[in-house]
C-alpha cells in the first residue's frame, strides 16, 4: 500500500515539474546562456541564447528545462535563468517600435489633415464663386425681367402713339374736308348771289 502511495506521490510531483508544454519564457538578466543536448553541463552545447531571447518551453523541470529557440533548435537550459516576465530590453524595444509606428501614423494623419485643409479652402472658394455666380444670375434674371417689362411697355406706348397719330391724321383729313366743303358751299352761294344781282339789274 505504501509503495502504491509513494508511486502516486512521485507521479504527481513529476507531472507538476515536467508537464508544462509550449509555454513561452525568456532568458533573464544573464548576458548569454548555453543550450545543451541534455540536462547537465556534461552534455554538448548546441546553441547560445542571449539575454531577452524568447524560448518555447517543451519540458519544465526544477533545475533544467527543455526548450526550443526562435531558430527551431531544441535543447536544455538551466531553469534558474528563465523568467516568464518580458525582459525590459524587449519592452523598451517594443515601446520604441510602437512609438515609431504611432509617430508615423501621426505624421500621416497630419499630412492628411493638411490635404483636407487645402481641399476645404478650395471647396470654400468654389462655394463663394458659385454664390457670386448665383447672385449675378439672379441679378441678370431680374434685369432681364425688367428689360422685358420695359420692352412691353415701350411697345404698348408705341401702339398708343401710332393710334394717336392715326387719329390725328383722321381728324386733320376730316377738318380739311370740312373746310373745303365750307369753301365750296360759300363759293357756290356767292356765285348764285351774284347771278341774282345781275338778273335783277337787267330786269
Amino acid at each position: 500500500m505504501r509503495a502504491k502511495h509513494l508511486i502516486l506521490t512521485c507521479f504527481f510531483f513529476f507531472s507538476i515539474t515536467t508537464c508544462i508544454y509550449a509555454k513561452d519564457m525568456y532568458v533573464s538578466g544573464i548576458t548569454r546562456i548555453t543550450m545543451r543536448t541534455g540536462p547537465d553541463v556534461s552534455h554538448k552545447i548546441v546553441a547560445m541564447v542571449t539575454s531577452g531571447g524568447k524560448l518555447q518551453i517543451l519540458e519544465y523541470r526544477k533545475d533544467w528545462s527543455m526548450v526550443r529557440n526562435s531558430a527551431g533548435k531544441t535543447g536544455w537550459v538551466l531553469t534558474r535563468f528563465l523568467t516568464e516576465e518580458v525582459p525590459k530590453v524587449l519592452m523598451v524595444e517594443r515601446y520604441k517600435k510602437e512609438n515609431e509606428r504611432l509617430a508615423s501614423k501621426l505624421a500621416a494623419a497630419e499630412e492628411t489633415a493638411k490635404t483636407l485643409n487645402v481641399q476645404n479652402k478650395e471647396l470654400t472658394e468654389i462655394a463663394q464663386k458659385y454664390k457670386q455666380l448665383k447672385d449675378a444670375s439672379a441679378s441678370y434674371l431680374k434685369l432681364e425681367t425688367k428689360h422685358k417689362a420695359l420692352l412691353e411697355q415701350s411697345r404698348e406706348q408705341e401702339k398708343r402713339i401710332q393710334n394717336l397719330e392715326q387719329s390725328i391724321k383722321s381728324e386733320v383729313k376730316l377738318g380739311l374736308l370740312s373746310g373745303a366743303g365750307v369753301f365750296i358751299v360759300g363759293l357756290i352761294f356767292g356765285i348764285s348771289t351774284r347771278k341774282k344781282k345781275r338778273s335783277s339789274l337787267l330786269s
